[in-house]
């Protein structure tokens, strides 16, 4: 389980100002057997924290000033993974990748994405609610007490009665596709919202990511509900990506 603080939320050019890593072992049926140690380290950016950033993490120049994550450690404890996990994927292994970028491929899984929370009986996805939907409380927003969080709630049993772990794993190792409604026309963004797409700003396109049990279904809906005649595409058909553990949430 990893997290990072970082000095911002722009992937290209903020800096990681916290790391905490922390191994553990489970089973087949998702059971943690194991917790290690936390690894955990600071590191001068550089540059003076913005203000929202010590308010939001209670973080300093001078707890940073000098300080720096151990590059070799952090390369080892990668290596002797077999599935990094975090919170919001799509932040910290793009952050992790550009800061650290000998350490070697492995499998992520994203607890915030690939888990069915609201299936499992909460609501919303932020990690802060959903600890406190579980009956506990935590400082958030400081690297070793979000790990320790997550930790908790995977030992959480959904209501298949599997700790939500399990769910993780299974959904995370299966491939799946991105698909992204290239030239859809405007007067259906509603229906691909609802849909469960999302709008990438950056790219200008809405996307989708499906299992491969799904992806027969989803091309129907496209073709039926988005790029049918007179739909007013600009496009015959989405742009499909398939994806992996490996692949996944890399920037």
């Amino acid at each position: 389980m990893v997290d990072v603080e970082t000095t911002g939320l722009d992937l290209e050019q903020d800096a990681v100002i916290e790391l905490a890593m922390r191994r553990f072992r489970y089973d087949d049926d998702g059971v943690i057997v194991e917790i290690g140690r936390c690894w955990t380290w600071r590191e001068d950016p550089g540059f003076p924290l913005p203000v929202e950033i010590v308010r939001l993490t209670g973080l300093t120049d001078s707890d940073l000033e000098g300080q720096r994550i151990d590059d070799d450690v952090v390369g080892r404890i990668v290596e002797q993974t077999d599935l990094v996990v975090a919170h919001n994927c799509a932040f910290d292994r793009p952050m992790m990748e550009r800061r650290f970028p000998q350490i070697p491929g492995r499998p992520w899984a994203c607890s915030c994405e690939q888990i069915d929370w609201r299936g499992a009986g909460f609501e919303g996805r932020s990690l802060g609610y959903l600890a406190m939907q579980a009956g506990w409380y935590f400082d958030g927003h400081r690297a070793q007490n979000d790990v320790d969080a997550v930790v908790q709630l995977l030992r959480h049993k959904g209501t298949h009665g599997m700790p939500l772990l399990y769910e993780l794993n299974e959904n995370a190792l299966a491939d799946s596709h991105l698909i992204e409604a290239i030239g859809a026309a405007f007067s259906v963004k509603d229906d691909l919202r609802l849909r469960g797409y999302r709008w990438n700003a950056n790219e200008k396109v809405w996307w989708r990511e499906v299992p491969d049990r799904e992806l027969v279904s989803e091309q129907a809906w496209l073709a039926h509900e988005i790029y049918a005649h007179g739909k007013g595409a600009r496009s015959m058909g989405p742009r499909m990506t398939r994806r992996n553990a490996f692949s996944r949430y890399r920037r």
